[in-house]
């Protein structure tokens, strides 16, 4: 899946993502560390539609503070089994992202989502226009 329809913070918050899952997909997955294999390109991809589909758009908190839960539960165990093993992995290969994913965690978490705010809504205003 490419990355073009994904802007800003959402962009930057799948970059993160796909660095975690190449962290832990070396060190578990069947590929060489590079989203190779089929259960970690799978989940990236999924990753990719939600990021797409948050209901937060640009103002999206980051996954663990958010209080809406738009990953299947099966999902939402493998994203969490893949951050806390990438989380501490990911100082030395990726300092700037780690540091910027600590600071949005700092964050306030916003209230109820605006309607129409989703990445995907946004996009599909634009084409109407």
């Amino acid at each position: 899946m490419t990355q073009e329809i994904l802007s800003g913070r959402l962009l930057n918050e799948f970059k993160t993502i796909k660095a975690m899952v190449e962290i832990y997909c070396k060190a578990h997955g069947d590929g060489k560390g590079l989203v190779e294999c089929d259960q970690c390109q799978d989940f990236l991809d999924y990753a990719h539609e939600k990021l797409d589909r948050c209901p937060y758009g640009q103002q999206k908190p980051t996954c663990n503070k958010c209080p809406v839960h738009c990953y299947k539960p099966d999902r939402r165990e493998m994203a969490r089994k893949i951050m806390i093993y990438s989380g501490p992995r990911m100082l030395l290969p990726h300092p700037i992202m780690a540091f910027r994913h600590l600071l949005a965690e700092r964050g306030p978490v916003p209230g109820k989502p605006p309607a129409g705010a989703s990445n995907r809504h946004q996009r599909i205003k634009l084409k109407q226009v």
